[in-house]
C-alpha cells in the first residue's frame, strides 16, 4: 500500500470517529445549554456549530461528486454566516441535527471509502484552495472536523460543563 493510499484511509478513519467524539461532547448538554453556550461574545452556540457541521457534509459532499463527475470543476463557495441565519441554526433541534450528521457522514465516509484509486487524482477549483484534488477534499474535511471540535471543547471548558 503506498503511502498516499495509508494517508488517504487515515483521514477516512478520523472521518468515522468524528460522530463518536461530538456525541461525546454534547450528550449531556440541554436543548437550551447548546442554543446559549456561545463561542466568546459574537460566535457561534454548540448548536449552531452543530448544524453548520451537519450542513458541510453535504457541501462536502456536493463537492466531491462535481470532481469526479465534471472535468475540473469551479467548485462553488458558501457563505457560512448567511447559511446559519437563513435556516435558522439556533432554532434547530440538537437531537435531530445530530442523527442527521450521522447519517450524512456514513454516507460522505463511504463515498471516499468506494473512490477507485484513479480517481482520487481527479481535481476541481476550490473558491478558497485553488487547485482541490479528490485526496484534499478528505483531507480538508478533518481540519474541518478538528476546528469545530477544538471550537466546542472550549466553548464547555468556558462554560464549565460536565461533559
Amino acid at each position: 500500500m503506498g503511502l498516499m493510499t495509508k494517508i488517504r484511509k487515515r483521514h477516512i478513519a478520523l472521518m468515522e470517529k468524528t460522530c463518536d467524539v461530538l456525541g461525546n461532547l454534547t450528550q449531556s448538554l440541554t436543548q437550551e445549554q447548546a442554543a446559549t453556550l456561545r463561542d466568546r461574545d459574537n460566535g457561534w452556540t454548540i448548536l449552531e456549530i452543530m448544524c453548520h457541521l451537519r450542513d458541510f457534509e453535504g457541501i462536502f459532499y456536493e463537492r466531491a461528486r462535481m470532481i469526479i463527475e465534471q472535468e475540473y470543476p469551479m467548485l462553488p463557495g458558501y457563505d457560512q454566516e448567511a447559511l446559519a441565519a437563513d435556516r435558522e441554526y439556533n432554532k434547530q433541534n440538537l437531537a435531530q441535527v445530530f442523527a442527521e450528521l450521522k447519517i450524512a457522514r456514513q454516507r460522505l465516509a463511504e463515498f471516499f471509502t468506494t473512490l477507485p484509486d484513479p480517481d482520487w487524482e481527479r481535481a476541481g477549483m476550490h473558491p478558497e484552495e485553488g487547485h482541490f484534488t479528490m485526496t484534499d477534499a478528505v483531507m480538508q474535511i478533518s481540519r474541518h472536523d478538528i476546528t469545530h471540535i477544538e471550537q466546542i471543547t472550549r466553548i464547555l471548558a468556558e462554560a464549565k460543563v460536565k461533559t
